[in-house]
């Protein structure tokens, strides 16, 4: 996970638990969630081409999000800045043992299984999950799950 997926979840999350009906100004949920401002506006505009969040200019402008947040998985978000989820582009393993260099393969067939199970857990999580953990109406993730 890089630190611009975690920005993007922990933005969309803002407006998730903040929303009135109305725009979200960048400043607002930049200083709600300690992120630096000008970074987090480039974040956003990535989530606005995605389809993630509208945005409104001017006087009492902002974002908002662009759909409900049952529909909206942290696989979108994460994708939507990053590009696919995956550990690494350390490129397919040979499995017919024709590896370049020792070890090679069979660590290129565990980097992409754990980027997959990253992916899959990802996409089984939506921002309405996470808000209903962050307001304590659902349990906390078990992290040994």
């Amino acid at each position: 996970m890089s630190t611009r997926g975690d920005y993007a979840c922990r933005a969309l999350l803002s407006l998730t638990l903040h929303d009135d009906g109305t725009p979200t100004s960048v400043r607002d949920i930049a200083d709600r969630t300690d992120l630096p401002q000008p970074y987090l506006e480039q974040i956003l505009l990535a989530l606005k081409g995605a389809g993630l969040v509208r945005s409104k200019r001017g006087v009492g402008g902002g974002y908002v999000l662009a759909r409900p947040p049952e529909e909206i998985t942290l696989a979108a978000i994460v994708s939507a800045v990053d590009g696919p989820i995956e550990v690494g582009a350390f490129g397919k393993p040979h499995q017919s043992g024709a590896c370049d260099h020792e070890g090679q393969c069979v660590l290129l067939a565990v980097w992409a299984d754990v980027g997959e199970q990253m992916r899959r857990l990802l996409e089984g999580r939506t921002l309405a999950d996470i808000a209903a953990i962050a307001r304590d109406e659902a349990p906390w993730p078990d992290p040994v799950a």
